[in-house]
């Protein structure tokens, strides 16, 4: 029985809550919050997918208002970070230091300088390192993949990815809009599409943003092309503007030469599969959201179990450096041009 800690215990922190304890062959005994009111107001955690709402049973669940103190007197086997972005480094490393397997939330750090550091400290330590991007174990995410990969609809032609949200309105006055803690609608929101994209196409060579910014100056909408060497339409929309009455949306149309893959995620049928002939084809995907399905995943690899490669933190490292130059892009107005990096097993980086 995997023994877990949860560190932090607002929305996301909810959330792995409810997805350990659902899962068979894993128990939470501890979390920890500075906030003592992250355990009595659930209401003002709320995020875009619903999952992590109400109140939660805590009984039998050692609490601590510290994360060292949490790792320091606990027994645990792993942690789940779902902190601040800004204290994503520090906890992680602690976590590895400590001898505990670690699922850290996305972004995966700040600055790539720390998120360096993190994969330096599981290879050092020989522990489990997995960054949480939700989307890659999204079922319909995980089912276009698997379409795009198998290739027999031909190869992609153009694809845009879209996700809108309130956050802006909703959550003024949080952490989420101090962008030197949060890192902003680019690191917060938009990085999860980046990250697909480069899951589902590999590092682009070059990216070229435009950029609309909210109160304060800071980026509050982008837009990016993603150039690839083949010559397909990348793109992807991003913002966090939204008026409250608008909700959230994430959506993405993947255009085939023999097919359109078509994702809504407020609309029933969620995916469709739009062949150059016949009706619309509505593919069977997994049941669940990407929140379980990552979760089951780290489970099974600190478990011991030969899992396929789903996310790596050098992936992770990579999708922060491309986010980076979107950000540069958008300030320059020009294009950026992105560097391979080489890694010499997944998640580690050649000296």
């Amino acid at each position: 029985m995997l023994k877990i800690g949860i560190a932090g215990f607002g929305f996301m922190g909810r959330m792995h809550y409810r997805c350990w304890r659902a899962l068979a062959g894993a128990t939470v005994t501890a979390v920890c919050d500075a906030d003592p009111r992250a355990f009595e107001d659930s209401a003002r955690n709320r995020g875009n997918i619903a999952g992590a709402e109400g109140d939660v049973d805590l009984s039998g669940v050692t609490v601590y208002r510290g994360f060292e103190e949490m790792i320091r007197q606990e027994p645990l086997d792993a942690v789940s970070i779902t902190l601040p972005t800004c204290l994503h480094a520090g906890a992680a490393i602690a976590g590895l230091e400590a001898g505990l397997h670690v699922l850290c939330e996305k972004p995966m750090a700040l600055s790539l300088a720390d998120a360096e550091r993190m994969i330096e400290a599981a290879r050092r330590t020989g522990k489990t390192l997995q960054i949480g991007h939700c989307i890659r174990f999204w079922p319909e995410y995980a089912k276009a993949k698997q379409l795009v990969d198998a290739g027999e609809y031909g190869p992609v032609v153009a694809a845009t990815f879209q996700r809108l949200s309130a956050t802006a309105a909703r959550k003024a006055g949080t952490w989420f809009l101090d962008e030197p803690r949060s890192g902003g609608m680019l690191l917060d929101l938009h990085i999860h599409d980046t990250d697909f994209i480069q899951y589902l196409f590999g590092t682009p060579r070059a990216v070229f943003s435009s950029g609309a910014t909210g109160p304060g100056g800071r980026l509050a909408h982008i837009v990016t092309r993603y150039r690839y060497d083949d010559g397909k339409l990348v793109t992807a929309e991003g913002g966090w503007a939204m008026m409250p009455p608008f909700g959230f949306a994430m959506r993405f149309h993947i255009v085939l030469e023999r097919a359109t893959i078509d994702f809504d995620y407020q609309r029933t049928p969620r995916l469709r599969l739009c062949p150059a002939e016949g009706d619309a084809i509505v593919p069977a995907c997994d049941s669940g959201d990407g929140y379980s399905h990552q979760i089951a995943h780290f489970a099974r690899r600190v478990g011991g179990e030969s899992v396929p490669e789903v996310i790596t933190p050098g992936q992770a490292w990579d999708s922060l450096r491309i986010v980076e130059a979107e950000r540069e892009s958008a300030r320059t107005g020009q294009e950026v041009r992105i560097e391979k990096r080489t890694w010499d097993t997944p998640g580690e980086t050649t000296p």
